[in-house]
């Protein structure tokens, strides 16, 4: 009896525009899908996004000849989040950075790609542009004369087994013809192994020494009084810099600010950020007067340990992580675009 062959049926392809390290990338690649092009303005990624995931171009996008680019089924969009961050000015896109999803609606345009997927921080459903559209308004009103119907919602990491309190807005569009409307995925409900005492006890990779981003002599001064679950407000206001025993005088001026958090292992872990300052993020570990290590933080964004960061400057790594889209997040996004339009 003959054998029947069976072809092998391609991938669905993806684009990574902004693609950092490759968090939203890798998570596509776990769900079935290829990366035919990546692209990041910035040089250090360069290494590590090639260690682990394959080629990046390293250009602004804004120079870039688009007709030349691989079509791809899916263009993933993780825009620079500063201009609509509710840290930032809030300029929107009348900041430079602001402007770079009409780029990317520059490359749906010329590929009629079937599905664009843009993922930006909380202050993105409010922030407004020169007209006063709010920017999801706004996107909505640009793809839908391209042909597609924006779909968006915000969404908890934790919610999808990332050990971290993230909040992301996830915009999908998708190309009318092939539309069939997009479903989120359901949350998970089980979060108990979320913790950070969960993830501190996972033994260290032994191919891999500990890297750990010394803290600034201030900081050093202040974290020893901060015990697990504590903050600033446990410091003496005597050990406090200047700035700080100002802003303690004045507390509700400056809207009660909840500087040097120190979560405790029984929480989830709150906001991994690029900048991992002490001060203003809980990058502080539970139980010793230091940051978490680049691994550490790595698995909060739940980064598996086989993708290792790489480079010069230990301050880039972090940058690098707390500037990814949670791997395990852009799974359960790319499952479910898998399932919906690709199965």
């Amino acid at each position: 009896m003959s054998k029947v062959s069976i072809k092998k049926r391609n991938k669905p392809t993806v684009m990574g525009l902004f693609a950092g390290c490759g968090g939203l990338d890798l998570g596509f690649k776990k769900s079935g899908f290829d990366v035919v092009y990546a692209n990041d303005i910035e040089k250090s990624v360069k290494e590590t996004y090639e260690r682990n995931i394959g080629k990046i171009d390293i250009t602004d996008i804004r120079e870039i000849d688009k007709s030349t680019l691989p079509v791809a089924d899916v263009i993933l969009a993780g825009i620079p989040c500063q201009p609509f961050s509710s840290a930032g000015n809030r300029d929107s896109v009348q900041d430079e950075r602001g402007t770079l999803f009409k780029e990317v609606v520059d490359i749906v345009r010329l590929q009629k790609t079937k599905i664009v997927l843009f993922e930006n921080v909380r202050g993105f459903l409010s922030a407004k542009d020169d007209s006063g559209l709010t920017m999801p308004e706004r996107m909505e009103r640009e793809l839908e004369q391209l042909g597609y119907t924006l779909y968006y919602k915000l969404l908890n990491a934790s919610d999808y087994g990332v050990p971290q309190n993230r909040y992301r807005v996830v915009l999908v569009g998708v190309r009318k013809d092939i539309d069939r409307g997009f479903s989120f995925p359901e949350p998970k409900i089980d979060k108990a192994n979320l913790t950070i005492g969960t993830i501190l006890e996972k033994p260290y990779p032994k191919d891999e020494e500990e890297e750990v981003w010394d803290l600034s002599p201030q900081s050093m001064k202040i974290v020893k009084y901060i015990p697990e679950g504590g903050s600033w407000k446990d410091v003496p206001t005597s050990h406090l810099p200047e700035r700080l025993k100002r802003i303690r005088r004045e507390i509700k001026k400056y809207r009660s600010p909840n500087f040097y958090r120190r979560f405790s292992r029984d929480e989830i872990m709150g906001t991994v950020t690029a900048a991992s300052t002490p001060e203003n993020s809980g990058i502080l570990h539970p139980l010793e007067d230091r940051r978490y290590s680049v691994r550490e933080i790595a698995r909060f964004q739940s980064f598996p340990d086989s993708f290792k960061f790489v480079g010069d400057s230990i301050s880039s790594k972090y940058k690098m992580i707390g500037n990814a889209v949670p791997v395990n997040l852009a799974k359960v996004i790319g499952d479910a675009l898998y399932d919906q339009y690709f199965s």
